[in-house]
């Protein structure tokens, strides 16, 4: 039998070459792809049914948004902790036990519709359920990408995954609009618990699946890595807070679409079904136009574009005189939520290191729901008071400002930035017969800096600090001998002498060992590095020290 995990020859491109469809030629890629894009298209109708639900009940714009705000608001609270479930346990075992409970919540919310006990606030409640084990589940899926593409196609696999998501977000909604007008809000419900089964069928007779051997790492220790990392990389940060400023007000298109297709259109389901059927297409061709907007423009270009026609197309979709216009407007639009969204995962998950991937995706998810969340709620609230129409229009202006703030800080450029991990020398994974490997490190290095080079090298040194910290380190510190003014001393702590050992073999990546080799080389003799265990952790050998003179720390 075939390894559904083999790329077949014409997928084994040169790195760096891209068809943006080349991942699809991975056998058990394209099958989980298409799984994972029939669950979705099931739970964004299911969040249409429930919102539509509400509509014909005649909820309030408030009441109808927060079904945006509860399927999302979970990721504030299990983000981070899911990332971590992602990182160190089987990614396969996590996706298919989510789909099973996912399942059986969804029939049992399907029979109480049924027999008509569906309440506003079971609705509400069975939504953050669900919202809740699509948290758990969101970073395994995304970081089960590396592990089954090759690495130069990962940026496409990425993109591809993310376009899945919102070709999904586009055209769940449009089908269930139209399912609603036929058949009732029900037969939603029912067909979103199919889609589970068609994901539950790839991922239990997926049996080749290896998950990745990583270092064993406690779950707290584990969880303060990845949030140490996230605070530490400021590319990241400015990745994340760029969509954070493009989704709070974008978000007001999805939560309020189905008071805008009631109230300003004076549509139906039917209608409303069509205009998402729109964003849908338009998702769709985001597939076919993004890799080729990715080669032609830069990474700025493309969010700065997208986030552009995005605004305007909310502006045109309340003030558009004529259906005829709106449809087509609606189609651009979802061609560029899905150029902001998909560029923007695609990146972070291709900058990530192995090591800290699915804690990093993790805040994207924190970021992305938490930004959908808080956008509906703010939606939602406004709409009660200005009206749906108005801030659609304010939402649509913001983006196009949000857009315009590229041209004055735009994105960092990732590329040719070494992510591989390599190996620092200078500590080694020796089992510790002291029993200390949780005590704390306090490591010294002393450099000889010449007078004429310090200032390079107190810059450069800057630059270690967030490696450092980025990889682990608690708090760091450059000293200067006051007896010899040619020594200085880079002070750090670590959290363990096991996470000591992860720094030196499992999380430095090219870049930091590039920066740790030119502070070695800016020395004029061999630096020496110092590691001192803590007392308090130690009792049995209070005056223990470990000296790795002329070893990288």
């Amino acid at each position: 039998m075939a390894d559904p995990q083999a790329v077949p020859p014409a997928a084994e491109k040169p790195a760096g070459w891209t068809s943006g469809f080349a991942p699809l030629a991975v056998p058990i890629f394209r099958l989980v792809w298409l799984a994972s894009i029939v669950s979705n298209i099931g739970s964004w109708m299911q969040t249409v049914g429930a919102q539509w639900l509400l509509v014909e009940s005649n909820g309030s714009a408030l009441v109808v948004a927060l079904v945006q705000t509860a399927s999302a608001a979970p990721v504030l609270m299990f983000a981070i902790p899911s990332g971590v479930i992602g990182e160190f346990l089987n990614r396969r075992l996590v996706l298919l036990y989510s789909q099973v409970i996912q399942f059986v919540i969804v029939l049992a919310l399907a029979y109480l519709t049924w027999i008509g006990e569906t309440t506003p606030v079971i609705l509400l409640a069975s939504t953050f359920v669900l919202g809740t084990i699509s948290a758990i589940q969101l970073p395994a899926f995304q970081a089960l990408v590396p592990d089954i593409v090759p690495r130069n196609l990962l940026v496409d696999a990425a993109s591809l995954s993310s376009i899945g998501v919102n070709i999904a977000r586009a055209v769940g909604p449009a089908i269930a609009g139209l399912v609603v007008a036929q058949s009732g809000v029900v037969a939603v419900f029912l067909l979103n618990a199919a889609s589970f089964v068609v994901f539950l069928g790839v991922l239990f007779f997926w049996k080749t699946y290896r998950p990745p051997v990583g270092r064993h790492e406690p779950f707290i220790d584990a969880t303060r890595a990845g949030i140490r990392y996230v605070l530490h990389s400021r590319i990241v940060r400015l990745i994340l807070l760029r969509l954070a400023i493009f989704l709070v007000p974008a978000n007001a298109l999805w939560a309020l679409l189905p008071t805008i297709a009631k109230e300003s259109l004076h549509l139906d389901a039917d209608g409303y079904g069509l205009l998402l059927a729109a964003l849908g297409a338009g998702s769709i061709i985001g597939a076919f136009v993004l890799p080729w907007a990715r080669r032609v423009a830069a990474f700025n270009g493309v969010i700065l574009a997208s986030s552009a026609v995005f605004g305007a197309g909310l502006v045109i979709l309340v003030l558009s005189p004529s259906l005829w216009i709106t449809f087509p407007v609606l189609v651009a639009t979802g061609l560029a939520w899905i150029g902001v969204i998909a560029t923007i995962n695609g990146t972070v998950q291709a900058f990530l290191p192995v090591w800290v991937r699915t804690r990093g995706l993790s805040f994207y998810q924190l970021v992305l729901f938490g930004g959908t969340a808080m956008g509906s709620t703010l939606a939602g609230i406004a709409a009660a008071v200005w009206g749906s129409g108005i801030v659609v229009v304010i939402s649509g202006i913001l983006c196009l400002l949000g857009a315009l703030s590229l041209l004055a800080w735009p994105l960092p450029k990732t590329a040719g930035i070494g992510r591989d991990i390599v190996e620092v020398p200078g500590v080694h994974d020796e089992p510790r017969d002291d029993g200390r490997d949780d005590a704390a490190v306090l490591v010294l290095i002393r450099y000889a800096v010449p007078p004429d080079a310090r200032t390079e090298f107190v810059a450069l040194m800057a630059q270690v600090k967030q490696t450092r910290l980025r990889t682990g380190g608690r708090a760091w510190r450059l000293y200067t001998d006051v007896e010899d003014a040619d020594v200085m001393v880079e002070a750090y702590t670590v959290g363990s002498w096991r996470e000591h050992v992860s720094q030196h073999e499992g999380r430095t990546t090219e870049f930091d060992g590039e920066l740790i080799a030119r502070a070695w080389a800016m020395s004029t003799t061999a630096p020496v590095a110092t590691h001192l265990l803590e007392v308090s952790r130690a009792p049995d050998h209070p005056h223990h020290r470990r000296d790795d003179a002329g070893n990288g720390a």
